[in-house]
């Protein structure tokens, strides 16, 4: 029992120790082009962060870290180049934060090929947008997968939610809040006014007219014909220019440099290997690899006590585990502390409660919970596609434990014919010649009670591996150890009884 509570510390500190190293970061490290030469004289600095492909919390972590990165570096200027259809609305409020709460740095959205759905959200908060002349910005609509994995538009209770967020996003930039607000409603009808007075271009939707206090001001124009009913506002570069919502067109990096008046060539900073290893390690099939192996180690640790091989390559897999979820921006504190309560939970049931009841069950499923909570992408599921997420996160620690179960069965069948200590896990049965050793003894009518009480001193019949048999006086009593081996003939000494299990220490 003793070694199993080393084992269980042994593993719950390593992930302690893990959660220290993660909380402290990556190190900060760039790669990238544009090193070796100083660019315009007296340009300022910028650099480059690629927002590239889908938006998950796994690349939306990589890029606020990547983002925080170039902070560091203290420049004039953080250039988002931004090609990305979009993804998951959550992180992309969290890319939108981000962004707003950077005043003291200039951010500016730059889009040479497209910025659909969350990644137009985000390139609004920019403080300012720059993009290739037919690069196309907008459709940021609010689509769900239903229950059939067909997408929907979503209903009015959340259209209505993002609409005043989007309209936030754009006023807080200086943007044109009306057009932002048909970039996410397809119902919204967006036209130009013009002031009497002073000559001043305004955009409105038909709510906002008509709710409109000086509406006599204004003189109403014609509407911007690319938010139609039924159809998201979606711009090319050279019109999102026309009306307002960008600040520029340009070719390449170098007119963008110019138009900032910014060092050339600009600065990249790219995932390093830190970001690809957190991508690799995120993928199922490794994260599959990674529970198969630490699971496995774990019992390797306790059936083997003392050797520590099993409780280090445990501690490991399950720290890297927890790390790349960390970095990947699916897990947190909350995940790694239920994994290590869960441990405590089947500590306690071997230690305090005997037998195998609701402590063990309960802290077996802290594990197994812990580590699909850790994989999850949402904190509810709230479409189909979420779903699947979760359907995936859950069947690969399921095929996992499975997986790991059956692997322990074959070792523990064939590590007889194995060598060294491997060879002595696996439970077996006395030979002729180690029950020869000890004098014969009678057989209790009730197999497995003795009268023997704690204190009592024996000597064993067989090898404890960790149970066997004892005699005790002229009676041979079925024992078990605390989970060390001890070989036959070998005085043992009763350390605790409870019902027909005898528990004993080499004396």
């Amino acid at each position: 029992m003793r070694a199993f509570g080393k084992s269980v510390l042994r593993t719950a500190c390593g992930l302690v120790l893990w959660g220290l190293l993660l909380q402290s970061g990556p190190v900060a490290g760039q790669e990238g082009a544009g090193n070796a030469e100083a660019g315009q004289a007296g340009g300022r600095k910028a650099l480059i962060i690629d927002i590239e492909g889908v938006i998950t919390p796994l690349s939306g972590a990589i890029w606020k870290r990547k983002y925080e990165e170039a902070k560091s570096q203290d420049p004039d200027i953080i250039i988002l180049r931004i090609d990305s259809p979009g993804g998951y609305l959550s992180t992309t409020m969290e890319l939108v934060d981000m962004l707003q709460r950077s005043s003291d740095v200039e951010t500016v959205a730059y889009i040479e090929h497209e910025a659909i759905s969350g990644a137009a959200l985000t390139a609004l908060a920019a403080d300012k947008i720059v993009l290739s002349p037919t690069a196309r910005f907008g459709d940021a609509g609010l689509i769900v997968e239903g229950d059939d994995s067909a997408f929907r538009y979503a209903d009015a209770k959340a259209r209505s939610a993002l609409v005043a967020q989007v309209r936030t996003i754009a006023e807080t930039a200086g943007r044109p809040p009306a057009l932002a607000e048909a970039m996410v409603d397809k119902d919204s009808v967006v036209f130009e006014a013009t002031h009497r007075e002073d000559d001043r271009r305004a955009y409105f939707t038909e709510d906002e007219w008509k709710s409109l206090k000086d509406v006599e001001q204004w003189e109403r124009g014609k509407p911007v014909f690319e938010s139609k009913e039924n159809r998201f506002l979606t711009l090319s570069g050279r019109r999102a220019v026309e009306l307002g919502l960008a600040n520029g067109n340009v070719d390449d990096t170098e007119a963008l440099a110019r138009l900032l008046n910014a060092e050339y060539p600009i600065t990249e900073v790219r995932p390093g290997k830190l970001d690809t290893a957190v991508v690799i390690l995120n993928d199922p099939i490794v994260t599959g690899l990674l529970l198969i192996v630490g699971l496995g180690a774990l019992v390797f640790e306790l059936s083997a006590p003392g050797l520590g091989i099993g409780g280090i390559l445990s501690t490991l897999c399950f720290g890297t585990f927890f790390w790349s979820r960390f970095l990947g921006g699916t897990a947190g504190w909350l995940e790694v502390m239920l994994f290590l309560l869960g441990l405590v939970f089947i500590a306690m049931e071997f230690f305090v409660i005997p037998g195998f009841g609701i402590a063990g069950v309960s802290g077996i499923g802290m594990l197994l919970v812990s580590l699909v909570m850790a994989s999850r992408h949402v904190v509810m599921p709230e479409s189909a596609r979420d779903l699947q997420q979760l359907g995936v996160s859950v069947g690969t620690v399921l095929v996992s434990l499975l997986a790991c179960v059956v692997i322990i069965m074959l070792f523990f069948t064939f590590s007889k014919t194995l060598p060294g200590p491997l060879g002595r896990m696996a439970l077996q049965p006395p030979t002729a010649e180690e029950l020869s050793l000890a004098p014969a003894a009678s057989v209790p009518e009730e197999p497995g009670w003795a009268v023997v009480q704690a204190g009592d001193l024996g000597r064993t019949l067989s090898a404890l591996r960790p149970s066997g048999k004892a005699m005790f006086g002229d009676e041979a009593v079925d024992v078990v150890t605390e989970g060390d081996f001890v070989d036959p003939d070998q005085p043992v000494r009763v350390i605790k009884k409870s019902g027909t299990r005898v528990v004993v220490r080499q004396a």
